[in-house]
């Protein structure tokens, strides 16, 4: 009996202390690896896949955990990149972290009030009424030079991407400031979905009404789980513009990204953190496989890029359906998945 009282506990202490050491390994690695990508790995895959999984964390933390709907992400990402820009070039003070902050607080206050048809309507209704946000900010920044600081092409890029004295502006020095603001919000996002106010949205999620019953303020509940979103999407959005673009305007944010953030969540797992990487992992790297593959087949002259285009949003939609179908939780409950039959293939053996 005693050893089986002994043995329990370090049975149950050793996947804690695996986890820790791989989070160590794993950020180690990805400390490191602009040692050893050159730029192209640097600028067109892992740069926008960790920007793009970041956007998907403020809409799974709405979706996934709230139960909300939207349909305008890209606004609010164009949010925050106008914002980071005009702080960084009016603000000659202001660091770079700060104003990456103050943009996505702008942006959190565009989607609190955004939010506000939540309180009144659900479902299809408010999906619709998020578009509002896409269509009016696209507008908003296109017929407005001031936001681009009248720039004839109403194009903007970083004033300065420094911290400390250090230039940002090598992919190296762009890849670090991504995964340093990444990081921090990923655990940020994590302890949301741990604390009370996470325990609060997904009770929303589940039955609003019964929440009301017990308590949960579900209005501003609601609002703020549309102010947090928002504010990861305004980061994300800066981010965006700035470290993987470098040049960007209003139609950088158009529609069609606010459906990639919103592939990102349904394809990498609603309610998973991790997940939202493993969707704009998806997302980013299937338009370079079909390129590669057209070329390794020597078919660049038949298939065109409208048509490849095409062929990505034929696969998306498909992807979608079958993970709708197959596995509704996405990429990251087929990872656990894999993940648990791999740790007890000895038992059964």
């Amino acid at each position: 009996m005693s050893s089986t009282t002994l043995s329990a506990p370090a049975t149950a202490a050793l996947p804690r202390t695996a986890r820790r050491a791989l989070a160590v390994v794993l950020g180690l690695a990805v400390l490191l690896l602009p040692a050893f990508a050159d730029e192209y790995w640097l600028n067109s895959i892992l740069i926008p896949t960790i920007v793009m999984g970041l956007a998907g964390i403020g809409l799974n933390l709405l979706m996934g955990y709230a139960g909300l709907v939207s349909l305008g992400s890209a606004a609010f990402m164009s949010i925050g990149a106008f914002s980071a820009y005009n702080l960084l070039l009016r603000t000659p003070w202001l660091p770079l972290p700060l104003a990456l902050i103050v943009a996505g607080l702008i942006a959190a206050v565009a989607g609190l009030l955004f939010g506000l048809p939540s309180l009144r309507i659900k479902g299809f209704y408010l999906a619709a009424s998020t578009l509002g946000a896409q269509f009016f900010f696209e507008w908003l920044f296109t017929n407005f030079a001031w936001f681009s600081n009248h720039s004839l092409t109403l194009t903007i890029s970083a004033p300065r991407l420094e911290i400390f004295g250090i230039d940002l502006r090598p992919a190296p020095g762009r890849y670090l400031l991504v995964v340093a603001t990444t990081a921090l919000l990923y655990w940020l996002a994590a302890n949301i979905v741990r604390s009370r106010i996470g325990r609060d949205l997904m009770a929303l999620r589940d039955m609003d009404k019964a929440a009301a019953v017990i308590g949960i303020p579900v209005a501003s509940r609601k609002l703020l789980a549309y102010a947090i979103s928002s504010f990861y999407a305004g980061v994300a959005g800066a981010l965006f513009a700035f470290a993987y673009l470098g040049t960007s305007d209003a139609h950088s944010f158009d529609l069609d990204k606010s459906f990639e953030v919103l592939f990102i969540v349904l394809i990498g797992g609603s309610a998973s953190l991790f997940g939202n990487f493993l969707g704009a992992a998806f997302i980013v790297l299937t338009p370079i496989f079909l390129t590669r593959l057209v070329e390794l087949l020597g078919l660049s002259a038949v298939f065109d890029n409208g048509f490849l285009i095409n062929l990505e949003h034929v696969l998306f939609g498909l992807t979608i359906v079958v993970l709708l179908i197959r596995e509704p939780d996405g990429l990251a409950q087929m990872l656990r998945a894999i993940r648990a039959r791999w740790a007890a293939w000895p038992l059964r053996a």
